[in-house]
């Protein structure tokens, strides 16, 4: 029983830890996408052929 007790304290306390670290990363902007949206405007979108799509009509 002590070391269910024993291993359920450990994975919160590892668990935590990657929540710290998340809200961390999120803080000092390592999810931040400055470079994509620049480069979005040099990309054409797809154009769909709605002539040949059975559910177009």
């Amino acid at each position: 029983m002590k070391i269910i007790l024993f291993l359920i304290i450990i994975s919160l306390i590892v668990a935590g830890g990657f929540l710290i670290a998340f809200f961390w990363a999120v803080r000092n902007g390592q999810y931040d996408d400055s470079y994509t949206p620049s480069m979005r405007i040099l990309f054409d979108d797809e154009e769909v052929d709605r002539s040949e799509n059975p559910l177009s009509k």
